[in-house]
């Protein structure tokens, strides 16, 4: 008999975990939760609204100014980021905000604050959710944990593909330095670094298709008794 339960996936950046966790919950007809979509926007908020994050008296006043959903979009069949009833699933994604994520989501203050809101996201279970701290801080408990990881060129030149559809000025060297520099800042933070929880399945997926790592981790969830909703694709 299948059963619901939450699975995070945690890894490096650029290393595909939003792309795996959508495929997985469309095939398991569970909820996606994209917790860096969280972080992003609470960047923009503050870029816009010219927080200074280093001050935690001014951090705390500005999350009280801050509301986060998610709608989904029929369109794309997908979740997308609401930041105070303003869809900002694009704007999130642009460079300035990928430059200041990893040092605005390492504040301890704004840490507590998307936790809490995704601890309760989680609380019915049927969830995938991924992050950088998902497996270790969010759900510790958490009933399949996949780490993801890949080579460091291979993320770079998957980024930047990625960032010069929406950019064609920018530098693969530009790229670089901004996986680098996210990389460190997220393992050596002193609030929830990023590290692979004991229990977690690595997956490097630096030479698989995606096919294939979605088989790889649908096949761990089926050893977890839980099964693909049959009006899902499969």
């Amino acid at each position: 008999m299948s059963r619901k339960i939450i699975i995070t996936i945690d890894g490096w950046s650029s290393c595909g975990k939003s792309t795996l966790a959508k495929q997985m919950a469309k095939k398991l007809g569970y909820v996606y939760i994209d917790s860096g979509a969280m972080y992003r926007a609470i960047t923009l908020f503050f870029l816009r609204n010219h927080v200074d994050w280093t001050d935690t008296q001014a951090v705390k006043a500005a999350l009280k100014q801050i509301n986060l959903s998610f709608e989904f979009n029929e369109k794309s069949q997908q979740s997308e980021m609401v930041l105070n009833d303003e869809n900002v699933e694009y704007v999130i994604r642009d460079l300035i905000i990928a430059e200041k994520v990893s040092e605005v989501s390492s504040i301890a203050e704004v840490r507590k604050f998307a936790v809490k809101q995704q601890q309760e996201m989680g609380r019915k279970k049927g969830i995938v959710m991924d992050g950088r701290d998902i497996g270790t801080t969010v759900f510790p408990s958490a009933e399949l944990k996949i780490f993801m990881t890949a080579d460091i060129a291979v993320r770079v030149e998957r980024r930047f593909k990625e960032m010069f559809d929406k950019n064609p000025n920018v530098t693969i060297e530009e790229v670089k330095n901004n996986l680098e520099m996210r990389d460190y800042i997220d393992s050596n933070r002193e609030v929830s670094p990023l590290r692979k929880a004991a229990d977690a399945i690595l997956l490097d997926n630096t030479n698989l298709t995606m096919q294939e790592q979605l088989d790889f981790a649908l096949k761990l969830a089926k050893s977890k008794k839980v099964e693909p909703n049959p009006m899902q694709d499969v």
